[in-house]
């Protein structure tokens, strides 16, 4: 498909299905900022959800979820998470600390006994924020792989008895292997599967009705299909993959609106006591006192000057980012699919126009 046909697609679906409670002049430029960027990155289908003073304000779909179908995405479009998952088994560690159950500097052998010990300890604080020295993917069948994991344990010993990169604790080296090991502890430690722990603890108080793991032979409705590009620009359907490996860490299914319902109920201290939400937002540091731009499960920036914290995702197929300004009480939610997409300067951009937005109530917009 052309890029010329995939504009016409998306003015033709901008919006669809979605509802608003912003005021017009900012629901215009929020409209216009997305169909310009997926115009630019040739991006089949979008869907958007946001927040403004702790709200939220706005969702919608833009372009088309099955391009040979001419499916129009929508606000309820359901998309792979890929690594936002992270940040919910983030929380969900979090918890167990709140709960006395975890120590964050205790070695994640007290959790989880079968992990090989290592030359140096691996703390549950370093597996949280990347320093643990666990290594990502490898070989190029892990990132496509098309195996079905029955369970946590078993995806495991894909890396379990590797040499770490580094020591733990001098070094930030981002790793999804590292959160599968989180959730296999976390299973350990609550006696429930890492699903049923999610729902019963976090998607069920969030309100997060249509977030479930990435089964790859279920029936899933409004799924979207996923996208890439070839080097020549020419749209094709994505490879195969089956994200058991890694459910923890990127295996999960969702839709904006979701991600946004829970960047507010873990701000408004929902999910855990503001003194562990405020925690998970600090820059992590280095053995030698250096700060990194990681806090627990978060990664930490700036748009505008004003903190943010964020997470982003890339997998077969999509590419996704949830991004908040705690203080301002905004949270921006994009998922498309499209593989490889740039999502985080769309989402900034977006953000910091929701900067002082009021929520209008007397405004009810189907679009």
């Amino acid at each position: 498909m052309t890029a010329p046909r995939l504009l016409f697609i998306t003015c033709l679906w901008g919006g669809l299905l979605g509802a608003s409670h912003l005021p017009p002049a900012p629901q215009l430029e929020v409209e216009r900022l997305i169909s310009t960027e997926m115009s630019r990155a040739n991006i089949p289908g979008l869907s958007v959800a946001l927040a403004a003073g702790g709200e939220l304000v706005f969702t919608g779909g833009f372009g088309l979820s099955d391009v040979e179908n001419y499916v129009p995405a929508k606000a309820h479009t359901v998309y792979r998470t890929a690594s936002i998952a992270k940040v919910m088994t983030a929380v969900g560690i979090m918890q167990l600390v709140e709960a006395g159950k975890i120590s964050l500097d205790a070695p994640i052998q007290r959790y989880v006994p079968a992990f090989p010990t290592k030359p140096w300890p691996i703390t549950v604080r370093q597996l949280l924020n990347h320093q643990s020295g666990i290594r990502h993917y490898r070989y190029q069948e892990e990132i496509d792989s098309t195996r079905h994991f029955p369970d946590l344990f078993t995806a495991l010993r894909l890396f379990q008895n590797d040499p770490l990169v580094g020591e733990p604790g001098t070094l930030v080296r981002y790793t999804t292997y590292g959160y599968v090991l989180l959730g296999a502890a976390m299973e350990l430690i609550t006696g429930q599967r890492y699903l049923e722990y999610l729902r019963q603890r976090i998607l069920a108080p969030a309100g997060m009705e249509r977030t479930r793991q990435d089964h790859l032979f279920s029936l899933v409705p409004n799924r979207a299909r996923g996208y890439m590009l070839t080097r020549a620009g020419v749209l094709q359907n994505c490879a195969l993959a089956d994200t058991s490996n890694k459910v923890p860490g990127g295996g999960l299914l969702s839709t904006p609106e979701d991600l946004v319902r829970f960047s507010l109920a873990f701000r408004r201290g929902a999910l855990l006591r503001t003194g562990y939400v405020d925690m998970m937002m600090l820059p992590s540091k280095l053995k030698d006192g250096r700060p990194t731009a990681m806090g627990l499960g978060w990664k930490l920036t700036t748009v505008d000057g004003r903190k943010a914290i964020w997470h982003d995702g890339g997998q077969q197929g999509v590419s996704t980012i949830l991004m908040l300004l705690p203080k301002e009480g905004v949270s921006v939610a994009l998922m498309c699919n499209l593989e490889r997409a740039a999502l985080r300067d769309l989402a900034s951009r977006i953000a910091n126009l929701l900067v002082g937005v009021v929520p209008q109530h007397d405004t009810s917009a189907a679009r």
